[in-house]
């Protein structure tokens, strides 16, 4: 059986390490970790991993953070998937740093990247997994916080959430959606 993976970020060197594209650096970590080499394919930089005879396509879209539903709809089309075997993993302010939820289904949360994915799909129902950043801004300073860097501390123990969330996603892929949550969102600060 086959995943579709999508870590969500912004394209290019300028927000490579923010917080926004904490999705982007787990994806990365996983692939490093698993020997996997992204290349650049229509619509964002894919790569592939096998685990135990399931495949997870692990895609970084290439098309912003408001526009990600076009990677999405197009690589679910493409791969032949149902939603089901979509996961998306992106940041999320309203969490502390370090916290890890997973989700079956819901709203954007505020979030433009979930936000555009649900509505180009014209559905809700898939799995997400949210990354806690934090939200230690003052009035109107969202968006030069989530387009921030992380903090040195902060980096260190962000190649263990990727961990984390990598079996996350296993255990969702062999035991479903449940045992997934239950891994995921009962841990705590990496």
């Amino acid at each position: 059986m086959n995943y579709l993976v999508v870590g969500l970020g912004n394209i290019g060197s300028e927000y490579a390490a923010t917080r926004h594209n904490v999705g982007f650096m787990v994806l990365d970590a996983w692939a490093q970790a698993s020997n996997a080499v992204f290349e650049s394919r229509r619509y964002g930089d894919l790569a592939e991993v096998s685990w135990k005879g399931r495949k997870f396509y692990l895609l970084k879209p290439s098309t912003y953070m408001n526009l990600s539903g076009n990677a999405v709809r197009f690589w679910m089309r493409k791969l032949g998937l149902p939603l089901e075997q979509l996961i998306i993993v992106s940041d999320d302010l309203n969490l502390p740093f370090g916290t890890i939820r997973m989700r079956k289904s819901g709203s954007s949360g505020g979030h433009n990247g979930l936000e555009h994915i649900i509505e180009t799909l014209g559905s809700d129902q898939f799995a997400r997994i949210r990354v806690g950043i934090g939200n230690d801004f003052s009035q109107g300073g969202q968006v030069d916080y989530v387009l921030g860097d992380f903090t040195p501390e902060q980096r260190a123990s962000l190649e263990e959430m990727a961990g984390q969330i990598a079996e996350g996603i296993r255990i969702f892929a062999f035991s479903g959606p449940e045992m997934a949550m239950n891994s995921l969102n009962s841990k705590r600060k990496a």
